[in-house]
């Protein structure tokens, strides 16, 4: 098992892509309280953004490099 060293522009993508699915459950929460169609809308893209962006990270990570 080979040790991965993180680059520190990964690491700031992986926290962005936290924060973007941290900030859409926020807001889809706000919104479906306040019964808000504005904020649930906002809510659910920033959970998309943040679930692609991470996905695309570990299929990035998962890739095995060319010899």
């Amino acid at each position: 098992m080979a040790i991965v060293v993180e680059r520190p522009i990964l690491l700031v993508k992986k926290l962005a892509g936290m924060l973007l699915l941290l900030f859409g459950l926020l807001l889809t929460a706000v919104g479906l309280s306040s019964e808000s169609a504005g904020f649930t809308a906002i809510g659910i893209a920033f959970l998309v953004a943040g679930a692609i962006s991470l996905a695309l990270k570990i299929v990035r990570r998962n890739q095995s490099d060319p010899l």
